[in-house]
Formats: C-alpha cells, structure tokens, sequence
C-alpha cells in the first residue's frame, strides 16, 4: 500500500472556512453540520488514494446471490486467495456482473500470478 502520496492527492480531515467566514455565526454552525461529514469523507478518499481494500464499497467474499445489479457492476473479492493446479495460478479479483438481474450474471475477474 502505497504511504508516500503527494499532498496534493490527500484531502484534509480537519476542514475550516476561509478567514472571511470564520467568524460569522452561520459559518460555524455550517462546520458543525458539514464537519463531520467532510472528515468521514476525507479519510475514505485517503484510504482509497492508498489502495486499501477495505475502504472501497462492494466488498464480498463471493459473488452476490441476492439484490437487483446491473450489466458493468463489480464486486472486489475481500478475501482473495492464489487458487488453481502448479502453473496455472491465479487470483480472483473479483466479480463482474455481464448480465443485469436478480442477482444478475456474473463472471470471476482472474489474475494469473504466474506459479
């Protein structure tokens, strides 16, 4: 997982107003509202810059069996695993649904690892 991003890439978790608007009343109840919304916000955008798995949505250990999908949707698999016979390995990133439906049709998205 990559640590080492430009600054410029992350979003600050301590959001303030302007200057201008520190001061005024409205500004600070507009920070107390939206405050912790821009902080939860920051850090999944954080996490997802770094590459962490677990802040994406659409997480799962398998394929949906359940819920309404679209043809394009993707499920990243939250336990992958190097499966397969001795030079044939491989990974399931996870599922891509090819068929919209209930729960739809969907196809493993394999990486080979090369072992």
């Amino acid at each position: 997982m990559a640590t080492d991003l430009p600054p410029t890439l992350l979003v600050p978790e301590a959001p303030s107003l302007p200057a201008a608007l520190a001061a005024p009343a409205d500004g600070q109840r507009l920070l107390a509202v939206l405050g912790p919304w821009m902080r939860a916000s920051a850090r999944k955008l954080n996490a997802l810059a770094r590459g962490s798995a677990t802040a994406r949505d659409g997480l799962a250990a398998s394929a949906p069996t359940a819920g309404a999908w679209a043809r394009g949707d993707v499920v990243t698999n939250s336990a992958p695993a190097e499966l397969g016979s001795t030079g044939a390995k491989y990974v399931i990133q996870g599922w891509i649904c090819t068929a919209s439906g209930t729960p739809g049709t969907w196809v493993q998205q394999r990486t080979l690892t090369g072992n």
